[in-house]
């Protein structure tokens, strides 16, 4: 089994990378876990109204009571019942204890990929997406940056095994990690 995580920051393209990977068709098999959807389903389990603050001080309570590898292991819980020969694809990885603890659980089989874009984009995509727990100003953009870097997760870009930059067209981002996947899984 082959297991990718992508790190980056809200509004890089994790989101679009993650659906390149479900289009690779029928000779790759992938499986996707979203380390933010899981961070929310068991906020709502607890009663927590998501939007970005609730489930983004949650999620740090997590850390703060159960370590910072906390989603990492809620995770590879979810993973671990994956037969062979499909591709795992993590999405949301945010801190160096979260890749450690993958690579404890799932040895040489994981790696990760790191998508950077300019924040300028970033906020304008987050902006225009409208998810439910998405910003909706500069200053809460401003928050949601400096909690993730606050998490660690400008050193997780910094180590990933492969990054990939998104400045240009979707079509150029989405062929880009196209062949990178398709190297990998290959």
């Amino acid at each position: 089994m082959k297991i990718i995580g992508f790190t980056g920051m809200p509004g890089s393209g994790k989101t679009e990378a993650v659906k390149v990977a479900k289009e690779l068709g029928p000779k790759v098999k992938v499986k996707v876990f979203s380390m933010g959807d899981i961070v929310k389903d068991e906020a709502r389990k607890r009663g927590i109204e998501i939007n970005d603050e609730n489930v983004g001080g949650f999620a740090t309570g997590e850390r703060e009571n159960f370590g910072k590898g906390i989603w990492a292991e809620r995770t590879a819980e979810r993973i671990k019942n994956i037969s062979d020969g499909i591709v795992v694809i993590i999405d949301g990885i945010r801190n160096n204890e979260e890749i450690e603890k993958f690579r404890e659980i799932f040895g040489k089989d994981f790696m990760t990929i790191a998508i950077h874009t300019r924040t300028k984009e970033r906020f304008g995509r987050m902006i225009e997406r409208k998810r439910e727990d998405d910003i909706k100003s500069k200053e809460e953009f401003d928050r949601r940056d400096e909690r993730e870097l606050g998490w660690g997760i400008g050193a997780t870009i910094a180590r990933a095994d492969i990054t990939v930059m998104n400045e240009g067209t979707l079509e150029s981002f989405k062929q880009k990690i196209r062949e990178i996947l398709l190297q990998i899984t290959s």
